[in-house]
């Protein structure tokens, strides 16, 4: 049930604003509409396809370090080929339609993945931190908090 009265331009603009809707099984994580930081809420029509997608996956990279614990960090895997998993310490885009992640393969080799948009299919998956002694690494608040700034 709708609490306030909208205009019908109103009702427009926010059906055209971008949403992010989640359902899990897990009683603990949250369903529902979940908010979305100021950059996300700007009109789609205003960025790159690469833009587009560089934010929301800081929100989905962000979303996810938020349910892991202090021993471990997230990495991404990769279908098609033997790209394997990467685990992921910076990334970025190339307006109108890449996406470029940067990090570190299972051996600790510096690797970089250069997508294009239509093409990008990523899984975010748990691994142990690198180092013992280190917090966790923590790319989708520093990514985030970046976006936030420009």
């Amino acid at each position: 049930m709708q609490d306030t009265i909208e205009t019908s331009a109103e009702a427009a603009e926010a059906d055209a604003l971008p949403r992010c809707y989640e359902v899990h099984a897990d009683s603990e994580a949250e369903s529902g509409a979940q908010p979305l930081p100021g950059q996300l809420k700007k009109p789609v029509e205003t960025k790159s396809a690469a833009q587009w997608a560089y934010e929301r996956l800081i929100l989905y990279i962000q979303n996810f370090e938020k349910t892991l614990d202090g021993d471990h960090e997230v990495a991404m895997g990769f279908t098609g080929g033997d790209a394997g998993v990467m685990r992921i310490q910076g990334m970025g885009y190339f307006d109108p339609d890449i996406i470029t992640f940067f990090g570190s393969d299972g051996t600790g080799a510096r690797t970089q993945l250069v997508q294009h948009v239509s093409q990008l299919n990523v899984m975010l998956r748990a691994l142990p931190k690198s180092v013992e002694d280190k917090p966790a690494n923590r790319i989708g608040f520093r990514l985030a908090a970046d976006l936030e700034d420009s």
